[in-house]
């Protein structure tokens, strides 16, 4: 069972549907019990960073997303979710985060496009859990903040949009997209599959 974190916030009922397609079985939950019991969970998320962070640490569901990724189950998270696990984030301010990948989030920087970056762009890909080395899959985005300047040896995808920047990050048993593959047609499709397929490595 894939457990799919409710905490207020998120794409939650897209991502459920697109494993309930491909037939897997994907809960909504805010019960850490039910986190506990699932072979994989997923943290989505749209919004900002700061409210993010206070609606998941006031469920205390923050601990039992780090109790699953500690135990070794796999986890991925989604966009915001992606953004949720570095350390900081710098969007209105500067928030901790949860710490399961060290570095900063930022916006992206000014160079006359139009941000949020939202719609397609193309990967450039390394081997990853979610996809082979060298596929270039074209996803979809919408954010306003990256991730541009994380370590090589977990980095799993990047993109440009006026600057690049890390789309797919992988670490032991946690992996994360800034994309939706949950809205990015049958490439998003073949990636979820692969996740809920895996059974994972040594935690992180």
């Amino acid at each position: 069972m894939i457990a799919i974190i409710d905490y207020g916030m998120g794409n939650l009922r897209s991502v459920q549907k697109a494993f309930e397609y491909l037939g897997y079985e994907a809960v909504i939950t805010d019960s850490p019990d039910v986190i506990a019991s699932a072979s994989h969970v997923i943290l989505p998320g749209v919004g900002a960073f700061e409210d993010a962070m206070k609606r998941i640490r006031e469920t205390q569901l923050d601990q039992a997303l780090l109790s699953a990724a500690q135990d070794g189950k796999p986890v991925l998270g989604i966009c915001l979710g992606m953004q949720m696990m570095f350390e900081y984030s710098e969007e209105n301010g500067r928030f901790e985060g949860l710490g399961l990948f060290p570095g900063t989030v930022t916006r992206f920087v000014d160079c006359g496009l139009k941000i949020p970056h939202m719609g397609w762009n193309t990967l450039q890909t390394r081997d990853c859990p979610l996809f082979d080395a060298g596929e270039d899959p074209c996803v979809y985005f919408v954010h306003s903040y990256c991730m541009a300047d994380v370590s090589d040896e977990w980095t799993a995808a990047t993109c440009t949009y006026g600057q690049t920047f890390t789309a797919a990050i992988c670490r032991g048993n946690v992996m994360a997209t800034q994309f939706h593959p949950e809205k990015s047609g049958e490439a998003g499709l073949r990636m979820l599959k692969r996740f809920a397929e895996w059974k994972g490595v040594s935690a992180c």
